[in-house]
């Protein structure tokens, strides 16, 4: 083991350097993160803040569990260069990012999900520097042929011990690459603020509680657990009380205003088509959406090159949403250079986000949109084409509803008609069953009805 590195009259501990690598790597992983998230890049200044509170916290956490040797040499034991305490770290690091969070007007669940990768990844290579000074964060004996010993260590031992340093470096780098991907998930879909940092503190949590069964840290607790363990268990209740709460409070909140809400955070993004394959469909990666409810990006062309192409004086999109289909409608009837589309939405909040998107596209003058029901919608003329694209539970109703008012030369779309989702499909059936519209199927990832009238058309 190497404690100290000599180069002249300079002494340089391999523990501080370490925590000096592992602050830099951590500081790289935060700004990416920051920057993916579109978010102000503060990652000088966490990493600064939280590696000096982390440092602090862990020595003071230390000298703490020992209060005689601290009364006996206050200053050496406060300047010794061992003896740091991961939970006082961990304490230390939380109560600085709540002050940074505050600081810089960032919710605090996003700051604590921004972080949390970049700590495990640190905390990891933080080990490697435990291992090479020897500070005594080894195991207990062991006969396994990769066990080592610290002859030269700060706290030696000639003794060949489980490499705990190394398990743990491990263990974090993993857990640094689960809490990564999951952040990447978040920025693709609606995922709760909060849940990285919750699973960062039950996966690091847990790590920790299991490898204290291995160290020599001493049974301070009840005789049976270390400090250590103690402050582990903590953070795996605190973790699993922060995933509980906002995975139902993130449950309790309707599909659409989660993805208006994750939308008005990181504004459009395209990306592949995730919904599950069907036999008609069995590759919808190669379609690309902006959200699970939006119309698929293929779809939306579609949607405007029938306009383009029928040149429809009287549309009608039922669900607005975002919006986003209702602009591609739009742009469609400028290209006419006439035509109207009347569109609706039931939900308050997201019909005013989809008001503010129109109000900001130039294409306003050619949608006319409503905050109420589908089936409260009364149109001024014959329906050149109807897009259904609510809620799936009335779509059958809403299309009998319009029925009536489309023109015989008409078309109808209802979207959500795949073989898995069933409801919109089945309903297109039976409205062909019962001789009102003649329906083709057509194959996109989640399905397209395109319909005409049967009775008037001629």
């Amino acid at each position: 083991m190497l404690p100290f590195i000599h180069i002249g009259p300079l002494q340089l501990g391999t523990y501080g350097i370490l925590v000096a690598t592992a602050a830099i790597v951590a500081y790289f992983v935060l700004r990416a993160d920051l920057r993916r998230r579109r978010l102000p890049d503060i990652s000088d200044t966490v990493v600064l803040v939280v590696t000096l509170a982390g440092i602090v916290g862990a020595k003071l956490y230390h000298v703490l569990e020992t209060p005689s040797q601290l009364a006996a040499d206050p200053v050496g034991e406060l300047f010794s260069r061992a003896g740091f305490a991961w939970a006082g770290s961990l304490i230390a690091g939380v109560l600085a990012l709540l002050w940074l969070a505050r600081r810089f007007k960032i919710p605090v669940a996003t700051m604590f999900d921004v972080v949390a990768p970049a700590a495990a990844l640190g905390y990891a290579i933080g080990r490697i520097g435990c291992l090479i000074s020897g500070d005594g964060d080894y195991g207990i004996p062991t006969s396994l042929p990769w066990g080592m010993s610290f002859p030269n260590g700060l706290v030696p031992t000639t003794q060949r011990v489980h490499p705990t340093p190394i398990y743990e470096f491990m263990v974090g780098v993993i857990i640094f690459w689960y809490l990564w991907r999951l952040g990447a998930r978040s920025l693709l879909r609606p995922r709760p603020r909060g849940e990285v940092i919750g699973e960062y503190f039950v996966w690091t949590g847990l790590a920790r509680f299991l490898v204290e069964f291995i160290r020599i840290n001493p049974r301070s607790v009840f005789g049976v657990l270390s400090n250590a363990q103690l402050i582990a268990l903590l953070s795996i209740v605190a973790g699993l009380i922060i995933l509980f709460s906002i995975r139902r409070r993130f449950k309790g909140e309707s599909q659409e205003r989660r993805i208006a809400r994750h939308s008005s955070e990181r504004g459009d993004a395209i990306q592949p088509e995730y919904h599950q394959a069907t036999p008609e469909c069995p590759d919808p990666q190669q379609w690309k959406m902006y959200d699970s409810m939006t119309a698929e990006v293929e779809v939306l062309e579609f949607l405007r090159s029938l306009v383009t192409t029928l040149k429809p004086k009287l549309v009608v999109e039922t669900g607005t949403f975002m919006g986003i289909s209702t602009l591609w409608i739009a742009e469609g009837l400028k290209r006419n250079g006439a035509g109207k589309v009347i569109t609706c939405e039931t939900d308050p909040l997201v019909y005013a986000k989809a008001q503010d998107r129109i109000a900001g596209s130039g294409l306003a003058e050619w949608i006319d949109s409503r905050n109420q029901s589908s089936l409260e919608v009364t149109v001024p003329a014959a329906i050149d084409m109807l897009f259904s694209d609510s809620a799936i539970e009335v779509r059958e109703q809403e299309v009998r509803h319009f029925l009536p008012m489309i023109s015989p030369q008409g078309v109808i779309l209802m979207h959500d008609a795949s073989s898995h989702l069933k409801t919109v499909r089945d309903a297109a059936l039976r409205l062909e069953r019962e001789g009102l519209i003649s329906a083709i199927l057509l194959p996109t990832p989640r399905g397209l009805v395109l319909a005409q009238r049967v009775n008037g058309r001629r």
